[in-house]
């Protein structure tokens, strides 16, 4: 997957947008990132499940995010770690576990 194909499918999610913080392209849903694109060096920070965590990041290329909550955000090294079908799941869930932390009526105008 190219940062294209990656802005397409995150954009392509029910109430997604895009902006630019800390030099990074995000991708939010009410202004709560589940995406985050370094366009220098090609890294992609995503919310994940805590228990599967450790699976992440026992992968190559997949670890902690740094500055973000410990054990719930992972960071990949290239767009190319995980097959474009994983990822395009991952970004998914990513999007689910940020949008599960807003109001429920939140919650309801985009489900």
């Amino acid at each position: 997957m190219d940062i294209e194909s990656l802005r397409d499918y995150c954009l392509s999610l029910k109430g997604a947008t895009e902006g630019m913080k800390w030099d990074h392209l995000c991708f939010m849903i009410e202004e709560k990132i589940f995406v985050l694109a370094s366009l220098e060096d090609g890294h992609l920070c995503l919310k994940c499940d805590p228990e599967g965590f450790d699976e992440l990041t026992a992968r190559h290329g997949i670890k902690q995010a740094p500055h973000f909550a410990r054990r719930q955000w992972v960071v990949l090294e290239s767009l190319e770690i995980m097959p474009d079908q994983e990822l395009q799941k991952r970004i998914a869930e990513s999007r689910a576990l940020v949008l599960s932390k807003l109001p429920k009526k939140t919650q309801a105008k985009y489900q």
